[in-house]
Formats: structure tokens, sequence, C-alpha cells
């Protein structure tokens, strides 16, 4: 009977790795395809075109793209799943995704106003760079492999100005109108972080649930190599996209 049980136990526990195997490849291959059509902070055409078409100031069509980006931004929601993956106290996910949108702000503000340009595709390159830091410190594989910790609160700022750097270098591929430009900003940035806030509440619910379930501990190394995964895989397509370019 324990023979039973232990052979049970083990074609149980396979069961569970090939099911985790198929959702990684499932999971980049989803991003993959979704890739081939979309860029981490592209705009979708329709937006494109209203963008371009008005004028003056516009509080709240500009509220909505920005909520609208956030929200859909794959690459900002891995990486912030990635900053939250274990911490617990509400005050330090504040700070840590407060110093995100600092960075997220400044230079979205910054890079667009002052048209700073530099090449998407790098940029994007270095956004996908941010995920798989981010899940190789979640793996605690700095501390394994160099002996030390980054500051993982200066790092966050420095990958948030990169995250805001991207999407200022799509926004000035569009002949927006200088009348209003920088309230219209401003109202971009205050919807980036209504929709990062929005998403940040679901993932933050997810994320409460599996905590309290007894897989989370040994689901969390899965899931942080899927999402470096996911980061390579967003570096790559940049960078043959800038090589082809």
């Amino acid at each position: 009977m324990y023979t039973s049980l232990d052979t049970q136990g083990r074609l149980s526990a396979r069961l569970l790795s090939a099911q985790a195997r198929s959702a990684c490849l499932f999971f980049l291959l989803l991003l993959l395809f979704y890739s081939q059509g979309a860029y981490a902070h592209g705009v979708a055409e329709g937006d494109k075109g209203y963008i371009q078409e008005i004028t003056g100031i516009n509080i709240i069509p500009f509220i909505y793209l920005g909520a609208k980006h956030m929200v859909t931004g794959y690459d900002h929601l891995l990486f912030l799943f990635g900053v939250i993956f274990f911490l617990y106290k509400m005050r330090d996910i504040g700070l840590y995704v407060s110093l995100f949108a600092i960075g997220h702000s400044t230079t979205l503000l910054i890079g667009t106003f002052f048209d700073i340009s530099v090449s998407a595709y790098l940029i994007d390159a270095i956004i996908g760079l941010s995920v798989v830091y981010k899940a190789l410190d979640n793996l605690g594989a700095f501390q394994r492999w160099f002996g030390v910790q980054p500051n993982t609160k200066l790092a966050t700022l420095i990958f948030g100005f990169f995250h805001g750097f991207g999407l200022a270098t799509k926004i000035q591929e569009f002949e927006i109108s200088p009348d209003g430009l920088f309230v219209n900003l401003i109202a971009f940035n205050i919807g980036v972080e209504i929709g990062q806030l929005l998403a940040l509440s679901a993932i933050l619910i997810v994320m409460s649930y599996w905590r309290q379930t007894a897989s989370f501990f040994r689901h969390a190394y899965t899931a942080n190599v899927v999402m470096m995964s996911a980061g390579f895989l967003l570096m790559s397509y940049q960078l043959c996209g800038y090589i082809l370019a």
C-alpha cells in the first residue's frame, strides 16, 4: 500500500511538473505571437490617429489614453509583478511602486517635451532586461553568483526611467500639436498612474489568494523562471528589430 501511495505521489509530481512546463511553453508562445503585432509600448492605430488630429488641451482623452497604455502594457505589468512578488507590507509595496512611478513619469515628460530621441528598439530591449533582472533578483541569483545584493530601490527607480522613456520614444513618432502639449502630457501621466493602480490592484488580489495556498513557495521558482524567459524573449525581439531596421 505504501509503495502504491509513493508511486502515486511521484506520478502526481511528474504530472504537475509537466503541467508547469506546458504552461510556461504556452505563455511564451502566446507572448511571441502577440509581439509579432505589437510593441511593448505600442499605441493602437485608432489612438495614434486621434493623437495626431486633436489640438489644444484635452485632459480627459489623454487621461484615458494613459490609463489604457498602462493596463495593456504587458512589459510594465511583468515588471510590477516581479517587484511586488515577495513584498507583503503595503508600506513596502507603496514605496517601490512610487519609485517606479517617479522614474516612469520623469522620463516620459522630459523625453517627449524636449524631444530626446533614442532608438525605441534599444529602449524596449532594456525594458525586457528589467524583467529579467527582477526575476533573477527574486530567485536570489545575484547573491549566489556574486555574493552581493543590488540596491533594489535604486534599481526600481532606474528601470522606471527606462520604462517611461520607452513610451516617450513612441509618442515622438507622432506629430502631436504643440498647443497644450505640456498639460496633455501631465494628463497622460495621471492616466498612466491611474492605470497602474488598477493593474496593481488586480495583481495584488490574485497574489493575496495565491500566497494563502500551500503551493505558493513551491511554484514561486517556476513563476519567476517564466517571467525571466518572457524578459529574454522581449529583449531578443527588440534587438532583432534593431539589427534588421
